[in-house]
């Protein structure tokens, strides 16, 4: 089983130690590829504390609320490991999901730019179907990216707020599923529609597409993944 090893940059001992540190082991876990079955969850605290060259008095502070926000669970006598989801609590974040991104996108054809529409078209435009087949890993980012900028289209700093509490597991889930039944293709037609739908400024249209894009991957989550079980 693969090591939890996250990728972290060391950090310089001064007055703002304990909230970059917090900032940089979230970030970390927040980009960690927790749905794989060949992760292991466990972090290190020892490894942890040489790769940011500190001591671990500050690093277990940071676990500490990072723990209070539900992304680390601290086991007395076995140790610190990445809080995971069950498939329940998954299909349930992913229709939250899907609420408010799909108002974000209604949201987006009443108050984004035609640049900043154009923007989710140059995301697509950098795949073909011959560069998602050899570069699946790089088109899995580029598909959280999408997500991501749809939700500030939307100029709701309300939404995106909320959507951050969710984001860590949407984000794992998404590039655990992205490779699967041909997944991958069928989110590039997708998501060339859903720029359309914005670009006509089509409300009603670019708020469904999104929505039943995103309950898309909720239902391949319920028929495929069954290691949160």
């Amino acid at each position: 089983m693969a090591q939890a090893r996250l990728k972290v940059q060391p950090i310089a001992e001064d007055f703002s130690l304990k909230s970059r540190i917090y900032a940089s082991l979230k970030e970390a876990i927040v980009s960690a590829d927790i749905y794989n079955d060949e992760t292991d969850l466990r972090l290190d605290e020892r490894k942890l504390s040489e790769q940011f060259g500190i001591s671990r008095t500050p690093l277990r502070e940071a676990l500490a609320r990072l723990e209070q926000e539900g992304l680390v669970k601290i086991i007395p006598r076995r140790g610190v490991f990445i809080a995971r989801r069950t498939k329940a609590e998954i299909l349930e974040m992913i229709t939250v999901w899907a609420a408010l991104e799909s108002m974000a996108a209604r949201l987006a054809t009443l108050h984004a730019s035609d640049e900043e529409i154009s923007a989710l078209r140059l995301m697509v435009d950098a795949f073909d179907n011959r560069r998602l087949n050899a570069h699946i890993d790089e088109y899995s980012e580029a598909n959280i990216k999408f997500h991501q900028a749809i939700l500030k289209l939307g100029k709701s700093a309300l939404i995106e707020e909320i959507a951050s509490g969710l984001f860590m597991h949407v984000r794992a889930i998404r590039s655990r599923t992205i490779s699967e039944s041909d997944r991958v293709n069928k989110s590039i037609v997708d998501h060339m529609h859903i720029i359309e739908a914005l670009e006509a400024r089509d409300t009603e249209l670019a708020e469904r597409l999104v929505r039943e894009h995103t309950l898309s991957l909720a239902e391949h989550v319920k028929q495929n993944v069954t290691n949160l079980d």
